[in-house]
């Protein structure tokens, strides 16, 4: 009988010490209020700036700590991924922060910003088709040929771990929480972020925001098993990759929540951000807002950490 695969989980040890290792490089970032948004919210509102991180995404963290955990001999022979955008790019200066080389595949139709801050990090681009078992296979060519360390976008836990540190940032600037929500694509992002979370504040109730068009966190949850047959139908580009294996068991592990969010509510919540915050977010980072407000029962009268992921917008292709 086949032994069943042990997924080990990285733990609060783990986010300590990426907040230790990347802090020479990455941008501690703000955190920022705005009272009419908490009046639209009936909630007291912090949102977590990561749109204003180095490369424009809390991207960096998990690409930073992955990268600077890596031995000399392995740093040597550099680092492959694939990305639809703003985990290459932050693959891409991370690497460059250690002076090694950096490989990523690329799916057609990806963000023409997202494609150009790759390059303009340094980074060698490897084009494929627009589905995951291109990337995937187009990745493993590249690190077959060139001996590169695999740094995945969300499965890998050092990348997990580095995206942790948003959430610890926060939590110990803000106090404690009644409640986090992060967006939910691969899933990166909100299990560090719950890994902090449930160190810090085990009470703390923590909200995952996914689009309904890309629902496969939600409906992996529901049905108690790793969803991955959904086509991805969403405007947030970052958030379109499927729940990894190691993240799907985040969720399950810290309990928590998936709301799931239209794509109109969204837009309208990145132009309320504009508007109100004076920032730029992508809609992949506004959704998080989108969710407080269209569920708006489950956040009323509670003190809430706002998770925003990214500013990286195509300007010509403005969603309004």
């Amino acid at each position: 009988m086949p032994t069943q695969e042990v997924i080990e989980l990285p733990d609060f040890a783990a986010v300590e010490a990426a907040a230790a290792r990347i802090a020479p490089y990455v941008q501690r970032t703000p955190v920022l209020r705005a009272h009419s948004l908490d009046a639209l919210a009936g909630a007291e509102l912090h949102f977590k700036c990561e749109n204003l991180q180095r490369v424009g995404a809390f991207k960096f963290r998990g690409a930073c700590n992955a990268v600077w955990s890596l031995t000399d001999a392995q740093a040597a022979r550099g680092v492959v991924t694939h990305s639809s955008g703003n985990h290459g790019a932050a693959l891409a200066l991370a690497a460059r922060t250690r002076g090694i080389p950096a490989h990523v595949v690329v799916p057609e139709g990806a963000v023409k910003s997202k494609l150009v801050a790759i390059e303009a990090y340094g980074a060698s681009l490897h084009r494929c088709a627009p589905t995951m078992a291109a990337r995937e296979a187009a990745a493993e060519q590249v690190r077959a040929q060139t001996g590169a360390t695999l740094v995945h976008p969300f499965t890998d836990p050092r990348v997990i771990a580095g995206q942790g540190t948003a959430a610890l940032e926060l939590i110990r600037e803000t106090g404690a929480l009644d409640a986090l929500i992060a967006p939910v694509g691969g899933g990166g992002l909100i299990g560090g972020s719950a890994i902090a979370a449930r160190a810090l504040h085990p009470e703390m109730a923590i909200y995952a925001a996914e689009p309904k068009g890309a629902a496969d966190a939600y409906e992996s949850l529901q049905r108690g098993t790793r969803v991955t047959d959904i086509t991805p139908d969403t405007i947030c580009d970052g958030l379109r990759g499927g729940i990894g294996p190691i993240n799907f068991e985040l969720l399950r592990k810290h309990a928590i929540t998936v709301l799931t969010v239209a794509d109109s509510d969204t837009v309208a919540a990145m132009r309320l951000i504009w508007e109100r915050l004076k920032l730029i977010v992508e809609p992949s980072a506004a959704i998080a807002l989108a969710a407080v407000l269209r569920h708006r029962d489950v956040f009323v009268g509670r003190r809430v950490g706002v998770i925003l992921s990214g500013g990286n917008v195509d300007l010509d292709a403005l969603p309004w």
